[in-house]
């Protein structure tokens, strides 16, 4: 491997892990959130996609902020979690994603 190869590698290593995806990332996890969902559950490829789901199937335009539809959301993600703390912990990082 020449030196602008190795260069060039390097620079789509940073490319990916800036994007937060890496070499062993699914190929079902083609947005931000299924892959920050997926990095916060232990890697759960089906869990992620599931509650990916979930969330897009149940959350109402401006819903961050509005008690009411956050609820809906978290009602969603209990139907998949089946565990409060869980709930509470993952709706953080769907809330911080801007795709939800």
């Amino acid at each position: 491997m020449s030196y602008e190869e190795y260069l060039k590698r390097i620079a789509e290593l940073a490319k990916n892990v800036g994007a937060g995806h890496s070499e062993d990332t699914p190929k079902t996890l083609d947005t931000p959130g299924k892959r920050a969902l997926y990095n916060n559950l232990n890697q759960n490829e089906e869990l992620a996609i599931d509650i990916d789901t979930a969330v897009k199937e149940n959350r109402h335009d401006d819903w961050r902020g509005i008690k009411a539809r956050e609820q809906v959301i978290k009602s969603a993600l209990f139907g998949v979690l089946k565990d409060e703390s869980e709930v509470e912990r993952i709706f953080l990082i769907i809330k911080a994603q801007k795709e939800y």
